[in-house]
């Protein structure tokens, strides 16, 4: 899974509000989100992986289901593989969950902490960043398919000139539309353009 880079700022907020951990999904498609962070037990996570929990976690049926923002003891959904029940032996007693996007594009984050519930000002303020980092990376919706096409002939090795010549295009032309493509996917080369297309699903 991809992983969201230059947000320390971000993250240290999520840490002073979630002491016992958080997790984010960042724009979830086709069921996988394109960015993930978390900070539970390993141990948790190791149990919550091993038994495939996200498949049956009703915290995530619930930022599936709708969006806003739910303490855990909130949640109407069934958990009959009391995977909530299961988190309180990791110390993980109060948790929240917030939802934000559109179906297609969701962005799901939880967190916990062993002590008490959170309060109002808290779960407001990690929303805001769960709302911050859902916008700061919204990816493009598409790339048009010459964009795709030659991104995807320097992702296999070839050169501008062979790649030009493979598209029936100047180099000009190629040059033209792997400039476009950088500026679509905000990447300053194009060997990162080529890499987040992969994490965006594009390419």
């Amino acid at each position: 899974m991809a992983q969201v880079f230059g947000i320390e700022t971000h993250l240290e907020r999520l840490d002073q509000i979630a002491p016992n951990g958080f997790f984010f999904g960042l724009h979830i498609r086709h069921t996988l989100p394109l960015f993930t962070h978390q900070t539970y037990p390993s141990l948790w996570v190791n149990h919550y992986i091993r038994e495939a929990y996200a498949l049956r976690d009703p915290i995530i049926a619930w930022g599936l289901d709708r969006v806003g923002t739910c303490r855990w003891s909130e949640i109407d959904i069934p958990d009959p593989f009391n995977i909530l029940g299961q988190a309180q032996e990791f110390g993980m007693n109060f948790g929240i969950a917030v939802s934000f996007g559109p179906l297609h594009s969701r962005t799901i984050a939880t967190a916990s902490r062993p002590d008490r519930e959170f309060t109002e000002t808290e779960i407001a303020s990690f929303s805001d960043v769960i709302d911050a980092l859902h916008t700061i990376y919204q990816p493009p919706v598409s790339l048009t398919d010459v964009q795709t096409e030659s991104l995807r002939r320097i992702a296999e090795g070839d050169r501008y000139a062979a790649a030009a010549a493979k598209l029936g295009i100047s180099q000009s032309v190629f040059k033209a539309r792997l400039t476009a493509a950088r500026s679509s996917l905000q990447a300053r080369t194009t060997v990162e353009a080529i890499q987040k297309a992969r994490d965006y699903r594009l390419l």
